[in-house]
């Protein structure tokens, strides 16, 4: 079968050495900050290296040891222990969450503070939409004790999804307590992983502690990690696309080290969120070079053979609104025609601080649609039909012929969301907003998901499991 298919490439070999170079010389010349004590020791005394101030820095070989250390794939299960995904080697997957602050309702948008419940139905909901391969953390449950927060929002992340999970956890003390309730409620995580948990550096160039300390964490319990970090492009890198992409590849390189330090072959994703800084608002977005510098992330990647973590295109409008679907669609279309693996993040707006569960519901409709540009289509003689045409002849119909009958069902995307309405039945429906439309849909889906049979078994053992955390 002759499959055509779109691609997007932006840097040839000669760039893509060069900038490998450029990374290079910043991690042998400047170096990293490293604020973990135990891992400052660890890679000194590993490594054969000497650190001045609690910075570091790698000679080119360091660099070239630990990209030949790390896993070329990874390989990740679900709850159940069944394979669901082989990252490195497939296309761009997708994920919603993001550690949001605030919940936008589906019923008529308004912010309230994200709740127990909220985590509950977001996770189910997207358990529910088959383009989404991995469910996040979807926000910080503020409805409890604060110092609960965490414990509470992974118990309600693992009771009801049996998919992939990625992990985030805000408050660093608390993550061997969540691993601790997930080994107590689901037993060994690191045969057949389905917990990938999520680290952040700090631009510039710091290896804080939390990070460093909670990746040796993950690490030996035999968990694959996403290591990723956060640009405000002309305050915490270069303005310049180039210089953001120096200076965070330098960061995702530096934590390579670090992983395979910890372990040789660690599984590892590397992956940035390059993020612009408006200087006269004083907010961050995404920009559309944001998503070029991400897409050319994604070929240094492919260049080291290391899974990406690639941008999701979330925390920019008012919820799902215009200007979120700009970005969601610039985001899935260029990762998906380049070389993204893991896309985990969708949901949010409002600079990340909200999420909303219709952000879910379009932009699995995004999904739909790209994944069918992705997709291509097959150039063959049965597809071009070329006997076909010849027995119709000109001015005749195709309805009947063999191509249309076959494909019909199949042949054009429908939208499980917004019917193909003629003006006139728009008119007959009441000329709906499609926003309204979007919205009555996300509460049919929140309200027909379910949890997975053990649900009730998992909350229960849970909820004994943090009792002893509570004052």
């Amino acid at each position: 079968m002759n499959n055509v298919r779109p691609r997007l490439t932006m840097m040839n070999e000669e760039q893509i050495q060069e900038a490998h170079r450029n990374v290079l010389k910043v991690l042998s010349e400047t170096g990293v900050r490293v604020d973990s004590p135990s891992i400052l020791q660890m890679l000194e005394w590993k490594l054969g290296l000497k650190s001045q101030d609690r910075i570091i820095k790698f000679p080119p070989e360091v660099v070239e040891d630990a990209i030949k250390s790390a896993p070329k794939t990874i390989d990740i299960y679900d709850r159940r222990g069944e394979h669901k995904l082989k990252l490195g080697e497939d296309r761009l997957r997708f994920g919603v969450g993001v550690t949001a602050l605030f919940y936008q309702n589906p019923v008529d948008e308004t912010l309230e503070i994200f709740k127990r419940e909220n985590f509950r139905d977001l996770v189910r909901l997207g358990s529910s939409l088959k383009h989404y391969d991995v469910i996040s953390t979807v926000g910080i449950v503020r409805d409890v004790p604060e110092e609960l927060g965490d414990l509470y929002g992974s118990l309600e992340h693992i009771a009801n999804t049996t998919k992939p999970l990625v992990l985030l956890v805000s408050d660093e003390n608390k993550f061997p307590d969540v691993m601790q309730m997930f080994e107590m409620l689901h037993g060994d995580l690191g045969s057949k992983p389905f917990i990938i948990p999520y680290f952040n550096p700090v631009s510039p160039l710091v290896m804080n502690a939390g990070t460093v300390d909670k990746m040796k964490v993950a690490i030996e319990r035999g968990l694959p990690i996403i290591f990723s970090n956060y640009s405000m492009a002309g305050a915490s890198t270069p303005l310049t696309p180039a210089g953001t992409l120096t200076l965070l590849m330098a960061e995702l390189l530096a934590g390579l080290v670090i992983s395979q330090t910890i372990k040789k072959g660690a599984p590892i994703l590397l992956g940035m969120l390059p993020v612009y800084f408006d200087m006269r608002t004083m907010l961050n977005f995404y920009d559309p070079q944001s998503i070029l510098i991400s897409v050319a992330c994604s070929e240094m990647m492919k260049f080291y053979g290391i899974p990406h973590c690639s941008t999701s295109g979330s925390g920019t409008g008012w919820g799902m609104d215009l200007i979120a679907a700009d970005t969601y669609w610039m985001n899935t279309l260029a990762l998906l025609l380049s070389n993204g693996h893991l896309a985990p993040f969708i949901g949010d707006s409002l600079g990340s601080k909200s999420i909303s569960p219709t952000t879910f519901v379009h932009t699995h409709e995004i999904i739909d649609q790209a994944l069918r540009i992705h997709n291509g289509f097959q150039l063959d003689d049965v597809n071009s039909a070329v006997e076909e045409i010849a027995k119709v002849g000109p001015g005749k119909s195709f309805l009947n012929q063999p191509s249309t009958l076959k494909n019909y069902k199949t042949g054009y995307y429908v939208s499980g969301v917004y019917p193909r309405y003629s003006m006139e039945k728009w008119q007959d429906a009441g000329a709906p907003p499609a926003r309204q439309v979007l919205r009555q849909k996300t509460q049919d889906l929140m309200a027909s998901a379910t949890a997975p049979e053990d649900f009730e078994d998992f909350i229960g053992k849970g909820e004994e499991f943090i009792k002893k955390y509570k004052p």
